[in-house]
């Protein structure tokens, strides 16, 4: 696959997520689904500095993703997103990021062509690596809209597929 189709796949997903996170209300955005999990916000503040470690490295000719820890990683490739907590600015940070990151990887497309190593050791081209960001951002998609249904939230695709096929959708839950 071509730069520009990863590029483009992973802004669909982009906008999935952001479309998700934009449903839950920002009382919610602390709400964990069980004890010991990433808030709403945790999890996006992670989706963020993933993204920007990952894009950093992979960007790098001398890409090493175990060059330090991932705490230390996320200092250098995403200081102050742990500090954004609320609705709004996590929003503008995954649409940021997103831009942000287009930028990087295009400027970057010669360097993509190259081979890294996978946190497994495994090598291959940094730009097949690429998919690896798109699903672990999927992944945690999905943990959204796990948190959405607890919050007797209809996640946004699933409205979004009933209207398009002519299924009722569910009612939207009482203000508290």
């Amino acid at each position: 696959m071509s730069l520009e189709g990863i590029i483009g796949g992973w802004k669909e997903v982009r906008s999935g997520l952001i479309d998700e996170a934009e449903q839950i209300p920002a009382d919610k955005f602390l709400f964990q689904a069980a004890p010991n999990t990433r808030s709403v916000a945790q999890l996006l503040q992670h989706l963020i500095e993933a993204q920007k470690f990952l894009v950093g490295e992979v960007s790098r000719p001398d890409t090493n993703l175990l060059r330090q820890s991932f705490a230390n990683q996320i200092k250098h490739y995403a200081p102050g997103v742990s500090d954004v907590k609320d609705k709004d600015g996590l929003l503008n940070l995954l649409r940021a990021s997103m831009d942000e990151a287009e930028t990087q990887l295009t400027a970057a497309t010669d360097e993509l062509k190259n081979t890294m190593k996978r946190f497994d050791g495994k090598e291959m081209t940094k730009l097949a690596f690429l998919s690896f960001a798109i699903a672990h951002e999927m992944y945690h998609r999905g943990q959204l809209t796990v948190y959405e249904r607890l919050l007797d939230i209809e996640p946004a695709l699933t409205r979004r597929f009933k209207k398009l096929f002519g299924e009722p959708q569910e009612a939207a839950a009482a203000p508290e």
